[in-house]
C-alpha cells in the first residue's frame, strides 16, 4: 500500500533553516509528482510546493518562493523540502503528498519561535 512518511521538523529560532524528508513506499515513486503542503491551526491547508516526476517542473507558493527549495532523490524514493530564512508564520505541520489519488503522510511539526 501506499506510504509517505516525513521527518525532519522542529523548533526553529526565525531566520533558521530546516530539511524536511518524504520517504514513499508502496508505488513507483519516479513516475509522480509530489506535493508538500501544510496546515496551520486555523489556517486552510496550503501548497507549499510541487515537483515533477523527472524534477523538470517546479511550483512554489507565493508564501515561500524565493526562501523553500523543493527537491527529489528516485533512487531513494525521498522528497525533500529546504526551508531557508524561517518566519513564525512558517509554523505549521507539514505534510507530502502524492500527485494524484488521496495519498498523504502523517505530518511533521515545524514551529518558528524565537
Amino acid at each position: 500500500q501506499v506510504q509517505l512518511v516525513e521527518s525532519g521538523g522542529g523548533l526553529v529560532q526565525p531566520g533558521g533553516s530546516l530539511r524536511l524528508s518524504c520517504v514513499a513506499s508502496g508505488f513507483m515513486f519516479s513516475a509522480y509528482g509530489m506535493y508538500w503542503y501544510r496546515q496551520a491551526p486555523g489556517k486552510e491547508r496550503e501548497m507549499v510546493a510541487y515537483i515533477s516526476p523527472g524534477a523538470k517542473t517546479f511550483e512554489y507558493g507565493d508564501s515561500v518562493q524565493g526562501r523553500f527549495t523543493i527537491s527529489r532523490e528516485n533512487a531513494v524514493n525521498t522528497v525533500y523540502l529546504q526551508m531557508n530564512n524561517l518566519k513564525p508564520d512558517d509554523t505549521a505541520i507539514y505534510l507530502c503528498k502524492r500527485s494524484t489519488g488521496n495519498y498523504w503522510g502523517q505530518g511533521t511539526q515545524v514551529t518558528v519561535s524565537s
